[in-house]
C-alpha cells in the first residue's frame, strides 16, 4: 500500500513539473521567436540569452535561467548587456556677478552636466543616466527688440526710444553683460498688402509725412552701447500699409537666422511688439506668392529683399527655427490682440505674452517680468529619435518634488543658483539602422547648452567575430560555424547545413522536430535530420525511443515492486498498458475482489469498498482486512440485530430491508428451546436482543466462508408487563396528604399544651401580687414639691 502511494505521488510530481516546463516554454518570447542566430536572439529582448556550447541539443535561444536549467554552462552563454559611459563631464559653473577679476568667459560657462555620453543599447534593455542643471549667475543676455512701425504705433515708438538706458538699468540685477538690438517691420511690398504706386511707395501716409514702406529692417545689431540704441531708435519713423495684419513672421524669421543681428552664445530674447494681428503661410497667395518660405537669410544693407518672392513662414516652421536657435520670444502686444498671441504662444516653446499699455509705457516692466517667467522654468527637449528608440524623463525639482511623464521634462520656479536633476531613460525596442550609431541632442529649451548622446546598438554577439567560414563542422564546409551553430551558405539549410533548400520547404527545420512548439529538439532523444527526427538507440536493444518526435519509449514507465509496470503489463510511450484484472500507473492495483470477501460471503462485509484487492472500510466502526472487526459493537448479535428484526417482520415494499438484509439465510423456529447448538466448525453465537415492543427475542448466528451466513430465530418472544401507573401515583399523592395532616395535628397539639402552661403561670403570679390593684405600682408623679428650710412662713 505504501509503495503504491509513493509511486502515485512521484507520478503526480513528475506530471506537474512537466506541465510547468511546458507552460514556461510556451510562454517564453525567446523560444517563440525561433531565432536562427545569436544576433537574432539578443534582439528579441534583454531576457534572452544564447548557448554557444557545440553539443547543446535544446533551443539555444531562451531565458537565461532556462538555459542554465537545461545544462548550458554559464561560460558558454552569450548575454551582452548595455552600458552608459560619460565622455565629457565639466561641472556646472559657480559664477558670481560682483567678482570683476578672473571672471569666467562666456564660452566657458556651463549650466548642464554632463555634456557628452555614449550609450550601448540592447533591444528591450533600458539605460538610465542623470543630468544636472544649474542657472548660472550673471549669465549674458542678448535682447533684440522687433517693433511694428505701422502708423498706429507712433506713440509707442516715442516710449521705446528711451528703452536702451532704462532697460539696462532695470536688468543690472540680473546680468552685467546685456546687449540690445533693434529691428522694425511693416509688410510685404506687394499688393494687396502695400499700395505700390510710386507716390504711395514714397509716402504711404500722404497728406501726412512718413517713411517709405518696408518688410523688415535690422536697424541696430546687438550692442553693449545703450546710447547707440537710444540715438538710432530716436531717428526711426513709422510707415503705412493697406491691411490690418502685419508681416511680423517674415521679420522674426530673418531676425533669427541672419548672422548680421549678432546673436551670441547667451540667453537670447526676442521682444516682438505690435498692436495688430499677423499674416502666416497661405496669405501670400493673395499676392501670387506661392513659394514656401525657405527659412534662409536674405538681408541686403540690413533690409529683407525677398518679401515679394516667398510666402510667409508657417507657425510650426517659426516655432522650430526659434527652438533650434535657442531664442525665447516675448510677445509685447496691446490688449486688443492679446488673446490671439496667447494662442500663438501656446504653439511656440519658451515664449510668453505681455500686455502693452496704450502707449507702451510699461514695456520695460513687461520685458523684465516675462524674462523672469521664462528663465525660471527649465524644460528639457530632445532631437528626433531613431526608429524603435524611446526616451522618458523623471524630474527632481526644488523642495523634493518629483514628476514623471510629460511633467518629468520640466522644473518650475527655478532661481539663479538653483540645481535641479533629471533622470533620463533611453530604450531601444529593436536594432535600427542595421546597428549604425546614432546621435541625439538633449537641451533645455531657450538655453544654448546641450547634451550630446551617442547611441551604439548591440546587434551581434561577441562570438560572431570568431566565426569560421566554410567550416568542416558544417557538412563539408557548407556554412560558417559561429556561436555554436552553423550559419549556412546560400542554398543550404539545416542544423549542420546538411540539406538543400530545394529539397525542403521550410526555413526553420528544427521547428519540424519540436513537439507542440516546445524548446527541445526531438525531445532530446534524437537528431533532427532535414526536418525529420532520427531517434537514439540504447545499449539494451529491448529499450527503444519511438514517435515522430522521439517522445515515446518503452522503459520509462512507473515501477511497482521493483518491476516495470509491476510485472502485470507492458510499457508503451512512457505509460503502462495493464493486463486484465490489473490497473494503476504501475499496474500495481489488482481488480480481483476475492481477498475482500468476508466470512458471510459479502464484499468487505458490506461495510466498505474493495480497492486494489484490499478493503477500504467506509463505516468507521469496522476494521480489518474484510471490515468484520467492530471493537465497539456487541459482537455478531448487535451487528445483525436490525436485519434479523427486519426479516422477522418484513413488510411489502420495504426496499431498505430488501437491499441491505439479504446477505444471510433465515430459518424460524417456535421457541428459544428449539434453537440449534454450536457444531464447533463455524462462527456461532447465541443472541438475545430487544425489539421495538421492548420484548426479548432470541436467535442464533452461524457463518463460514463456504456456506455463508445463516440465522435461526425463535418466533416466541418474552415480554414483561409494566406496573399500573395510576394506583402508584394515587398512593404517593395520598401518602403525602396524610403525612401533611398528621404533621398539622401534632403541631396543633403542641401549641395547645404550650398555651395552657403559660396561662397557668400567669394566674399564679397574679395571686401572689401585694399591691393595690387600683394603683399602678410602676406609676411615678411628674410633680415634685421642695420646701425651703429657711422659709419661716413670714
Amino acid at each position: 500500500m505504501k509503495v503504491m502511494l509513493v509511486s502515485a505521488l512521484l507520478g503526480l510530481i513528475c506530471f506537474t513539473i512537466a506541465k510547468l516546463d511546458a507552460a514556461t516554454a510556451e510562454g517564453s518570447e525567446c523560444t517563440k521567436a525561433a531565432a536562427l542566430s545569436c544576433g537574432d536572439c539578443i534582439k528579441i529582448g534583454q531576457q534572452c540569452g544564447w548557448c554557444t556550447q557545440k553539443d547543446y541539443r535544446s533551443s539555444r535561444c531562451d531565458e537565461i535561467q532556462a538555459l542554465l536549467d537545461k545544462g548550458c554552462p554559464s561560460i558558454s552563454m552569450e548575454n551582452p548587456r548595455g552600458s552608459v559611459s560619460i565622455d565629457e563631464d565639466k561641472p556646472v559653473t559657480n559664477r558670481e556677478k560682483d567678482v570683476a577679476t578672473n571672471k569666467t568667459k562666456l564660452e566657458d560657462i556651463t549650466q548642464i552636466q554632463p555634456q557628452k555620453l555614449t550609450l550601448k543599447l540592447r533591444a528591450g534593455e533600458p539605460q538610465k543616466f542623470s543630468l544636472k542643471f544649474k542657472r548660472a549667475e550673471d549669465y549674458p543676455i542678448d535682447l533684440y527688440y522687433l517693433m511694428d512701425l505701422s502708423d498706429s504705433m507712433t506713440q509707442d515708438l516715442q516710449n521705446v526710444k528711451s528703452l536702451g538706458t532704462e532697460l539696462a538699468r532695470e536688468m543690472q540685477d540680473l546680468t552685467s553683460d546685456l546687449r540690445l538690438g533693434f529691428g522694425s517691420f511693416l509688410e510685404k511690398l506687394v499688393m494687396p498688402f502695400v499700395m505700390t504706386t510710386p507716390a504711395k511707395m514714397a509716402n504711404p501716409c500722404a497728406p501726412l509725412s512718413c517713411t517709405r514702406p518696408f518688410s523688415y529692417k535690422n536697424v541696430l545689431s546687438l550692442t553693449k552701447e545703450g546710447r547707440n540704441f537710444t540715438e538710432i531708435v530716436s531717428r526711426q519713423k513709422t510707415s503705412g500699409n493697406l491691411d490690418s495684419p502685419e508681416g511680423g513672421f517674415d521679420a522674426i524669421m530673418q531676425a533669427v537666422v541672419c548672422q548680421d543681428v549678432g546673436w551670441r552664445r547667451a540667453t537670447k530674447l526676442l521682444v516682438f511688439s505690435t498692436d495688430a494681428a499677423f499674416h502666416f503661410a497661405g496669405d501670400g497667395k493673395l499676392a501670387g506668392l506661392v513659394l514656401p518660405n525657405d527659412g534662409k537669410c536674405y538681408l541686403e544693407n540690413n533690409e529683407y529683399t525677398k518679401s515679394d518672392y516667398f510666402d510667409y513662414p508657417t507657425i510650426s516652421q517659426l516655432a522650430d527655427t526659434l527652438s533650434q536657435n535657442n531664442i525665447q520670444t516675448i510677445f509685447a502686444v496691446t490688449e486688443k490682440v492679446q488673446p490671439l498671441y496667447k494662442e500663438l504662444s501656446d504653439l511656440i516653446p519658451k515664449s510668453a505674452v505681455g500686455t502693452l499699455s496704450a502707449n507702451s509705457s510699461n514695456v520695460i516692466q513687461l520685458i523684465v517680468d516675462a524674462y523672469n517667467s521664462l528663465s525660471s522654468e527649465v524644460i528639457l527637449d530632445n532631437s528626433k529619435l531613431p526608429d524603435g528608440v524611446s526616451i522618458s524623463y523623471v524630474s527632481h525639482c526644488k523642495n523634493g518634488v518629483s514628476e514623471t511623464g510629460d511633467k518629468g521634462r520640466k522644473c518650475s520656479n527655478i532661481s539663479i543658483g538653483d540645481e535641479v536633476n533629471f533622470d533620463i531613460t533611453i530604450t531601444a525596442k529593436d536594432c535600427p539602422s542595421q546597428g549604425k550609431s546614432e546621435t541625439i541632442h538633449i537641451k533645455p529649451q531657450g538655453f544654448n547648452e546641450e547634451v550630446v548622446v551617442d547611441l551604439n546598438f548591440i546587434c551581434e554577439c561577441e562570438c560572431h567575430k570568431d566565426g569560421i567560414v566554410n567550416s568542416p563542422d558544417c557538412h563539408f564546409g557548407n556554412g560558417t560555424f559561429e556561436c555554436g551553430i552553423c550559419r549556412c551558405n546560400k542554398g543550404r539549410i539545416g542544423r549542420l547545413c546538411e540539406c538543400s533548400r530545394d529539397e525542403v520547404g521550410t526555413e526553420d527545420l528544427d521547428a519540424n522536430c519540436r513537439r507542440d512548439n516546445g524548446t527541445d529538439i526531438c525531445s532530446n532523444n534524437g537528431e533532427c535530420v532535414c526536418g525529420v527526427c532520427e531517434c537514439k538507440t540504447r545499449d539494451n536493444p529491448e529499450e527503444k525511443y519511438e514517435g515522430k518526435f522521439c517522445e515515446c519509449d518503452n522503459f520509462s514507465c512507473d515501477r511497482s515492486g521493483g518491476k516495470l509496470c509491476g510485472g502485470h503489463g507492458q510499457c508503451m510511450c512512457k505509460k503502462c498498458v495493464c493486463d486484465e484484472k490489473y490497473t494503476g500507473s504501475a499496474c500495481e492495483c489488482s481488480l480481483d475482489k476475492e481477498p475482500c470477501r468476508a466470512s458471510n460471503g459479502r464484499e468487505c462485509n458490506g461495510r466498505g469498498t474493495c480497492i486494489c484487492g484490499e478493503c477500504k472500510c467506509t463505516d468507521p466502526k469496522y476494521r480489518g482486512t474484510t471490515c468484520e472487526d467492530c471493537p465497539t459493537c456487541g459482537g455478531h448479535c448487535g451487528e445483525h440485530k436490525e436485519c434479523v428484526k427486519c426479516r422477522m417482520h418484513e413488510k411489502a415494499g420495504d426496499r431498505k430491508c430488501q437491499d441491505e438484509c439479504y446477505y444471510f439465510t433465515l430459518t424460524k423456529v417456535k421457541t428459544k428451546e428449539d434453537l440449534p447448538q454450536s457444531d464447533g466448525q463455524s462462527i456461532f453465537q447465541d443472541c438475545k436482543e430487544r425489539d421495538d415492543n421492548d420484548c426479548s427475542f432470541f436467535f442464533v448466528y452461524q457463518a463460514n466462508k463456504t456456506s455463508g451466513a445463516h440465522v435461526v430465530v425463535a418466533e416466541a418472544v418474552e415480554c414483561y408487563t409494566a406496573p399500573e401507573l395510576i394506583p402508584i401515583v394515587a398512593g404517593v399523592i395520598g401518602g403525602v396528604v396524610l403525612i401533611g395532616l398528621a404533621l398539622l395535628l401534632i403541631w396543633k397539639l403542641l401549641m395547645t399544651i404550650h398555651d395552657r402552661r403559660e396561662f397557668a403561670k400567669f394566674e399564679k403570679e397574679k395571686m401572689n401580687a401585694r399591691w393595690d390593684t387600683t394603683q399602678n405600682p410602676i406609676y411615678r408623679s411628674a410633680v415634685t414639691t421642695v420646701v425651703n428650710p429657711k422659709y419661716e412662713g413670714k
